[in-house]
This record gives structure tokens, sequence and C-alpha cells, in this order.
């Protein structure tokens, strides 16, 4: 069996992943807040996960892998957004507003991960369908000696955890000193943090023993992971800004609740997201949602591509450049691919070298090289590439549809690219070996053809010129 390694933030070292069960691997990944389009960084730790999944049903077998990804459809921002809707003159009641919203923005973001060629999960619970086992919780938080209410709120006592802060390395002084506490007065450490919050009789809310009120962020997550995956489970992953609070929160709550030494025996955090070198923002004017670049005709398997150019704990830069590199690259593969039939998945078998790279700690950017190695032989790089999530169905009918709009085969096109990606890996290879032979070789055998040959440290680029024969391609 395939062994694999990956990074484990909780220990901050790669190890072998040993399943607690390996008829069963568990997997719980936080989902996000239904009350809006998810934005580019959103999507990132879903192709991320989306790689592992893939990677432990093909190691483990598809029926032994369980997979986990929430929607948290109660909170501030939703009622916020449903709010406005109220003002700005819709007539449906706040809470019909609140679920009408919560709907659209799930079948959004299922439309809009999809694109991107992301299988769903085993499980994806709403957090409103599991508010008795949230209560429940609680209340042996309470009993236990974790957790105490006050003026209709239930907080957890951060003191009563004694490993609180081992997940992101930090002390309790630490986190107070550089986090953004809430003040309260009925809270008896400020590190303390909500489990339960009343609601107003206009907002949503649930009757507790402690009064009508609605749950808290972080005793969602371990109240449904708890649910599905139980006490203890194998992964848990999410984006980097969620190991502190929200991790931390999880596993200090889960672990007093159920009486366990860990909630996740791995913790796997994604790097944040850049756009052409800065921080996403709306002040910058460079933050867009997903929906934003598919609607600008950017195919979601170029999104999927450039994500996973760059390892998945190291910053992430979205760029313009990046984007076209994997269209093209892309549009090369569908071309080299265009008149095979994947080979049903039954008969079909990974390839050891491109699972190898992914069972190193999701090493993508080594399996998209070991993928473009494959156009030589495009029946397996066509099988290969759906296995990494690429060239499905949808995105190879595009093309057709594209063609037969366009009137135009593209088949010169299609020889050309290939040319340009044979000559780069020519010039790559001799600038190590120091033997140009077989670049002159391919370069005089193009301009012969009538070719144009441009190249500089950023590619090789090559263009019909006027005496252009494309004849003359077919023996190259």
């Amino acid at each position: 069996m395939t062994t694999i390694k990956l990074h484990n933030t909780k220990t901050r070292r790669k190890e072998v992943f040993t399943p607690l069960d390996d008829s069963n691997v568990r997997m719980y990944v936080c989902g996000p807040t239904v009350y809006d389009r998810a934005h580019l960084g959103n999507a990132r730790p879903v192709v991320v996960f989306d790689v592992l999944y893939r990677l432990l049903r093909h190691v483990y077998g598809a029926d032994h892998v369980t997979y986990v990804r929430n929607f948290t459809d109660v909170d501030d921002k939703i009622n916020a957004e449903a709010l406005r809707r109220k003002e700005a003159g819709a007539t449906a009641s706040l809470e019909a507003l609140i679920r009408e919203r919560s709907e659209e923005t799930v079948r959004w973001y299922l439309d809009d991960m999809g694109a991107l060629g992301a299988l769903e999960p085993d499980h994806m619970p709403r957090a409103t369908a599991y508010i008795p086992q949230m209560v429940a919780m609680i209340a042996d938080l309470i009993a236990s000696g974790h957790a105490y209410a006050a003026e209709g709120h239930v907080l957890f006592a951060v003191d009563s955890y004694t490993n609180y802060g081992a997940l992101s390395g930090r002390t309790v002084e630490d986190m107070i000193a550089g986090a953004r506490v809430e003040v309260a007065p009925y809270k008896r450490n400020p590190m303390d943090f909500v489990l339960w919050k009343p609601s107003s009789d206009d907002l949503p809310g649930w009757d507790s023993p402690w009064g009508r009120g609605r749950p808290g962020w972080h005793i969602e997550c371990s109240a449904m992971a708890h649910e599905l995956l139980g006490a203890s489970f194998d992964i848990h992953g999410g984006g980097i800004d969620l190991a502190f609070p929200h991790h931390e929160n999880e596993i200090a709550q889960s672990c007093c609740a159920n009486g366990t030494d860990q909630m996740a025996s791995v913790w796997m955090h994604n790097e944040m997201l850049l756009v052409e070198g800065k921080k996403m923002s709306k002040s910058l004017g460079n933050f867009f949602t997903v929906r934003d670049l598919l609607d600008q005709g950017i195919p979601g398997e170029v999104i999927r591509y450039v994500f996973l150019m760059t390892h998945y704990r190291k910053p992430m830069d979205w760029t313009a450049e990046k984007a076209a590199q994997a269209e093209k690259t892309l549009e090369n593969w569908r071309s080299l691919t265009s008149n095979l039939h994947p080979t049903p998945l039954s008969n079909f078998a990974a390839d050891p070298e491109l699972v190898a790279a992914l069972a190193q700690d999701l090493n993508t950017h080594s399996a998209l090289t070991i993928l473009n190695k494959m156009r030589t032989e495009p029946q397996k790089l066509l099988d290969n590439a759906r296995f990494l999530g690429f060239l499905s169905d949808e995105f190879r009918e595009m093309a057709a549809a594209d063609g037969a709009s366009d009137g135009v085969d593209g088949h010169d096109d299609n020889a050309l690219t290939l040319l340009s990606d044979r000559l780069r890996d020519l010039r790559n290879a001799a600038m190590q070996t120091k033997d140009f032979a077989q670049v002159d070789r391919l370069k005089s055998a193009l301009i012969a053809a009538g070719v144009e040959v441009r190249m500089s440290k950023d590619g090789v680029e090559l263009v019909p010129g006027p005496d252009f024969d494309p004849e003359k391609l077919k023996g190259l």
C-alpha cells in the first residue's frame, strides 16, 4: 500500500499517515458560511482537500473514506443580509428570507466548486440540522466544569483546558495580546468564548436550558464532526486563518466534551491566497469571486490548475500570466486527447509516479509536471488527468462546441502549441547540459516551415509567418 506523508500543523512536521481505522478513513474540512458567493480564497481549501480526498480514495478504496464538509447556515452575516433584503422591500418574513438566502448560496457554492472539478463530499451537514447535538454537547461541558452560563450566554472556560494553544503554538497571554478579544462583563476570562448566545424574537433561535438562542460558531463544527465521524477521527482541514481561534476552540471543547486526548490525528492548513502579489481586498480592487472568473470565460479547470501549481502550504499568487499558462497547457491536453475515450474506472490504475508525488504531502506541482510528461502517451494523459480532476466531459465538450461555432479545426494552432512546448522543454534541458544541438535542429526546422521562433526568458512563442507551410510541421 502507498505510504502517505502529511504535514501535521499540530506537531509541525511531516508524518506518515496512519488511519485510526483503515476501513473507514475520516476527514472533516470546515466549509463556508452561506451568506454570499465564494471568493477565490474560499475555493483554495476546496481544491486542496479534493486532491487529498481523491488520493485517499485511491489508496484505501472509495467505500472506505468518509469526507465531511459543513455549511454554516446560522450566522450574524446571514441574518444581516436577510435584514438588508427586508429593508429593501422584500415582503417575506425575516426567517423565510434567511432560509431563502441560505438555499441559494448553498446552490451557488456547489455549482461553483463543481466547476473547479471538486467532488462533492460524502456528507455536507448544515448547522441548523444539528442544534440538538450542540445543546447536548454544551450541557455536557457545563456539567464537567468546562463551561458556564451567564446572562443568557454559555461560555467555554479556557483555563479549564490545559492544552489550549497547542495547535497554534501560542500561550494564552500571547493570544490575548494578539487577538481582538470581545470584552464582556459576564466573562470570567477574556479568552473565554461563546458556545450559546441569546436571540431576539425577530432572529433565528432555538429553545435551550439557557433560554432561546443560537449556537456560537465553534461548537457547530464540533457537534457535526462528532455526530458524523465520532469522538476522534483522522484528518481535520481548512485554511490557515482558521487555525486560531476556530480550530483551537474546536479542539478544546471537543476533547473536554468527549473525554478524548485529541479531536483529530492530523491537522492540515492551506496558506492564504494573493492576487498579483497583493492580499485580496475590495479596497484594492482585486477582490473577485469564483463566479466572476467563470463569467469572464475562464474555465474552472484553469482555476484548478493555477491552484495546484503552488504547494498548498505556500501562499498562492493568482496572476493573469499563470492563468494564461494554465489555459494553454489544458488546451494542449484537450487537443491531444480529443479523439480518445476515458478508460473505465474498473480498468484504470493511476500512474505510480503521480500517486507517489501526491503522497508526499500533496506535491501537486510535481504531479502537474508528471502529467505534462505524459503528452507522448495521450491515453495515459487523459486517464491520469481525470484522476486529478482535469479533462472532464464538460471541459472537453466545451471545446467541441467552441470549435463548431467558430468553424475552425485548430489543427495548425495545436501543432504549434505542441512544438512550442517541446522546444521549451529542450531548451530547459540544454540549459543544464550545455548541449543545444537538439534545440538548434528543431528551431531550424521550424524556420524552414515558415514559423517565426521567438525565444525569451519567459518562454517560447511560435508565430506563423507569411511563408508558413503547415505540411512541413507533420514531420516534426
